[in-house]
């Protein structure tokens, strides 16, 4: 496909090229269950509804522009072989294509792709791709990939800048409404590098322009709301890559060009939210959700939809590593105001510790990290303490107990390097 801007690229994407991939993708993906949400109903008071794009073979949307991109090559560019850059889940959906078409692949993912992702990329793969690790970033990982096109002559399969891409993502809102029996008034969707955000702004544009579409990002990596205020793509000067599936630095620019016409509510959602989200989808729900799975329900913390409306939210992947679970209990408690770390001065003698115990914790209290420095000759020794309260309204009484307290307190400030350290 030849293209010469991107507003002829972004007039490719229409409503009935999306309708085109969904054929293309029959057999292939699966019907992803809508389900009515009873939690995040309750909480917002509209009628929720989560679209499990979890449950696809590779466990996320991102077989569906994959496939519809690779499915479209010519005899040549298919002998030739394809090359990806991926954070994770593209880059199974690029492998899961590979194998099904028969065509050799080289996916490039950045240092911080979890080893649970990777692994699955060869698995699915099945012996037709080649597995590359390189740099610290999806954008670091994408200039090699794009290296390997302009020295090899591979093609490329954007994860999201790309008609065919954004066509094949974009059929996940028509499926939507086809189970719901009718649009949305809201639909929720992640925001990386913005490919089924243009999708489905574009068909629902066209189809059912009712319908409002909330674009949902993490705060650490909201490329998508810092380019439509800029007026065009911006890098982000610092990238959190928590989020991992959903960490790009710089959004496509077809994708911005087709959200900048279309106007979606964009809505930053901070890491601990989405930690805590994903907790609830677990242990209430049943839902393994990555963090890019959890970011369009986590923003239902932040963008409150009127009662009663019909909202759809996207689980979009399931693809988290179970290591990881640790870290994201951690930020969870840290957003909610349960955990909280200080720097204790201890008196070295007999009972200090008891005496803090007593005299400043909090009958449900509970002291979740203690590292000590080692006794030595002087009056007093420093511990880091990690507390997590029982209740998160404690706080202001645990603060008044440690300054009515012998023993000196400091607390540690989010941003401090100790902090860091501990979470």
């Amino acid at each position: 496909m030849t293209v010469t801007s991107h507003g002829n690229r972004a007039a490719s994407v229409t409503a009935e090229s999306i309708e085109q991939a969904a054929e293309r993708l029959a057999g292939v993906v699966i019907e992803s269950p809508l389900q009515f949400n009873k939690r995040l109903s309750d909480a917002t008071g509209a009628q929720v509804w989560l679209k499990r794009e979890d449950l696809q073979p590779v466990r996320s949307y991102k077989l569906r522009g994959a496939y519809n991109l690779i499915a479209q090559l010519d005899a040549g560019e298919r002998a030739a072989g394809v090359v990806c850059a991926s954070a994770g889940n593209h880059g199974q959906g690029v492998a899961f294509a590979c194998a099904r078409l028969g065509i050799h692949g080289r996916i490039v993912v950045p240092s911080t792709t979890p080893r649970q992702k990777r692994q699955r990329m060869r698995q699915l793969g099945e012996g037709s791709v080649e597995l590359i690790v390189h740099g610290d970033s999806y954008d670091e990982a994408a200039a090699l990939a794009q290296g390997i096109v302009d020295e090899d002559g591979l093609t490329m399969v954007p994860a999201f800048d790309d008609p065919r891409t954004i066509a094949g993502q974009g059929t996940v809102v028509a499926e939507i409404v086809r189970q719901l029996g009718r649009a949305p008034e809201r639909l929720i969707v992640p925001v990386g590098g913005g490919g089924m955000l243009a999708g489905c702004l574009t068909w629902l544009a066209e189809r059912h322009p009712e319908t409002k579409v909330v674009g949902a990002e993490p705060s650490g990596a909201a490329s998508m709301a810092i380019a439509l205020e800029a007026g065009r793509p911006r890098d982000l000067p610092r990238l959190d890559t928590f989020v991992d599936g959903a960490a790009v630095r710089r959004v496509g620019d077809l994708p911005f060009s087709i959200a900048q016409r279309l106007k979606p509510h964009m809505v930053s959602v901070p890491e601990g939210r989405i930690c805590s989200e994903m907790l609830e989808l677990y242990q209430t729900d049943g839902v393994i959700a990555e963090p890019a799975g959890a970011l369009a329900s986590a923003a239902l913390g932040i963008y409150r939809p009127n009662a009663g409306r019909v909202v759809v939210a996207i689980i979009s992947g399931g693809n988290n590593d179970l290591s990881r679970y640790a870290e994201i209990t951690e930020r969870a408690l840290v957003y909610e105001g349960r955990k909280h770390y200080f720097l204790v001065d201890f008196p070295q003698e007999p009972g200090a510790l008891r005496r803090f115990l007593d005299e400043v914790l909090g009958p449900d209290d509970d002291i979740t990290l203690f590292e000590y420095v080692k006794r030595s000759n002087r009056e007093t020794g420093p511990a880091l303490v990690g507390i997590e309260l029982g209740d998160p309204a404690d706080l202001h009484g645990l603060l008044d107990r440690m300054l009515n307290s012998r023993i000196g307190v400091e607390r540690i400030p989010p941003d401090s390097p100790f902090y860091r350290f501990a979470v």
